[in-house]
């Protein structure tokens, strides 16, 4: 029997509000374009429309959380242990580590929605990734979950 303890951080990355208006506009289209047909199939095809495009925006919902050991962000996982100096990202900082600051070896989980992020290196000789960067709405939550207690320069990108 597998013991799991309580996550230390967890958090869903849902979409932003203008992704939910999103979804009844794209079902709305869809009726929009049945019409032609009968306003029956309109109706049935905004209806599926709107089912289909709120599974697409929950499936699209990320899930990022330090449970058991592990970073989980997404499908990809990293034993805690082989990560160091977790740092928090403002909104200017992350624009920065996914533009000009980015190791095209790093991994990223990113959410276009989420404009905070954390930045982990990655102690493990045996991988090429030098480190994650992690989309989170809550960066100081993570990186205390992380054991990276000290903020001290979060948010500052590194000179260039």
């Amino acid at each position: 029997m597998q013991t799991t303890t309580a996550p230390a951080f967890a958090e869903r990355l849902w979409p932003s509000p203008a992704g939910w208006v999103a979804v009844p506009a794209l079902a709305a289209m869809v009726g929009i374009v049945l019409l032609p047909l009968s306003p029956v199939a309109a109706a049935v095809g905004t209806v599926l429309g709107l089912v289909a495009a709120g599974l697409a925006a929950a499936r699209l919902a990320t899930r990022v959380r330090v449970a058991d050991g592990e970073l989980h962000a997404g499908d990809a996982h990293v034993p805690v242990a082989l990560l160091r100096a977790p740092r928090a990202l403002d909104a200017d900082a992350t624009r920065h580590e996914l533009g000009p600051g980015l190791d095209a070896r790093a991994h990223v989980c990113l959410r276009g929605w989420v404009r905070t992020a954390v930045r982990v290196e990655l102690a493990d000789p045996a991988d090429p990734t030098p480190y994650w960067v992690v989309s989170t709405r809550r960066p100081a939550a993570l990186v205390a979950a992380l054991g990276g207690g000290d903020d001290r320069g979060a948010g500052a990108a590194p000179a260039a």
